[in-house]
């Protein structure tokens, strides 16, 4: 027999049954020994093992006596949630956030560094570790309290060697992030595409947690989803997958950064907002986002247009709405193509509220192919800004905790 076989796979099942164990403590505690042991199917003595083990290496607590049901009370048990951190930072195109969450996601400690114009590969890493610094102070000085380092990065990343592949908005190809932040840091680093980590947070600690099927989409200054498919993250063959900001809307649209003309993101992104309300308004169009920018057009951004809209101008809304019938066209090819349970929209673009989804349920309504299609559920992010950042931070606990 080969016993290092043997040992490996001891390992390997003790290790899947240590998960089990404290996902079902996270998500049910406090929990008693006996009842994991009914719920798990596992036997007495290997729960009281492995909980024995949780509890000396501080990840679960004993804590108040439950209901005794004959006999002396049980003893429950707890996640000792903020006996451990994760440090998470979310890439964006102007500017890196920077959090910390505990292990139940909750959110410790948040900052933002500004990215250097048309940043080098160095600056990005750079900005990175000054950021990462910075939050390794927040843990009562012991760095130890931290599990791991959660990145969320914009454009095609490949998890497994955590390099970002290509950067769109940098232009920058192959930046080798898992690997720099390990040499510095000594702890777990995983990195995954922004979208995807947005609809992993929401996944576990947001509107998708009933939800083993669904689509994550990130609406700021480009347009990305994040596809889970029975629980799963999807990545594709070559880690495209979600890439639906670049899907053809118009043959003959606007040309697109990425070279093409029509994508989505040239119709319902940030900048796009902000370039189809400039185009209108130097028409001579009445709006309210004119005295906003004190008439210097070049200052109108998709934070204006959202202001004014709530200020009752007229055109603002109407823009709006159309924007989320623009990318209502792109989530009905997702329904048709995927047909998820929901969909969560996240991003800056998305705290527009009411005013994008309106138009943007109008167009799944009308497009839909089925009625069951029609109704698919379109929900705003439960964890907002933060979404991304604490998804990145869920990367790491996913090396904990088995769902």
């Amino acid at each position: 027999m080969n016993t290092n076989y043997t040992r490996g796979s001891f390992q390997l099942m003790k290790s899947i049954n240590r998960s089990i164990i404290l996902n079902m403590i996270r998500e049910h505690g406090p929990i008693s020994r006996a009842d994991i042991a009914k719920q798990t199917r596992l036997t007495p003595p290997t729960v009281s093992n492995i909980v024995k083990e949780l509890i000396q290496t501080k990840f679960v607590i004993e804590t108040t006596q439950g209901e005794s049901k004959g006999g002396r009370k049980p003893t429950l048990l707890a996640i000792n949630a903020d006996q451990f951190y994760i440090l998470g930072v979310d890439v964006g195109t102007n500017q890196m956030k920077f959090v910390v969450t505990n292990l139940f996601g909750e959110l410790k400690r948040d900052f933002q560094l500004a990215i250097p114009l048309n940043p080098s590969k160095e600056d990005i890493i750079s900005t990175m570790k000054s950021g990462i610094r910075e939050l390794l102070t927040c843990g009562d000085g012991d760095e130890h309290k931290f599990l791991g380092i959660g990145i969320g990065m914009h454009g095609i990343v490949d998890p497994e060697e955590g390099t970002s592949l290509f950067a769109p908005s940098f232009q920058l190809y192959d930046i080798p992030i898992k690997e720099e932040l390990e040499k510095e840091f000594n702890m777990i680093v995983k990195v995954e595409n922004d979208a995807h980590t947005m609809t992993l947070g929401e996944y576990w600690f947001g509107n998708g947690n009933d939800a083993d099927n669904l689509v994550g989409i990130n609406v700021g200054n480009g347009i990305g989803a994040g596809i889970m498919i029975n629980g799963k993250l999807f990545h594709g063959e070559n880690h495209l997958a979600g890439e639906i900001g670049h899907v053809t809307i118009d043959l003959s649209g606007t040309k697109c950064p990425c070279g093409n003309y029509g994508c989505l993101q040239t119709f319902a992104a940030g900048p796009a907002i902000a370039d189809r309300a400039r185009k209108e308004l130097k028409t001579g169009k009445p709006s309210l986002i004119t005295e906003l920018v004190d008439h210097d057009l070049e200052k109108v951004d998709g934070a204006t247009v959202h202001k004014a809209a709530l200020q009752g101008d007229a055109f603002s809304i109407q823009l709006l709405n159309q924007t989320g019938r623009y990318l209502g066209i792109g989530l009905a090819n997702l329904i048709h193509t995927l047909n998820p349970k929901r969909i969560i929209v996240g991003g800056g673009v998305a705290r527009s509220g009411d005013f994008l989804l309106e138009g943007l349920r109008e167009t799944i309504q009308s497009r839909g192919l089925t009625i069951k299609a029609k109704e698919t559920e379109i929900v705003l992010s439960k964890l907002g800004a933060n979404a991304s950042a604490i998804g990145a931070c869920v990367l790491v606990l996913e090396e904990f905790f088995s769902r």
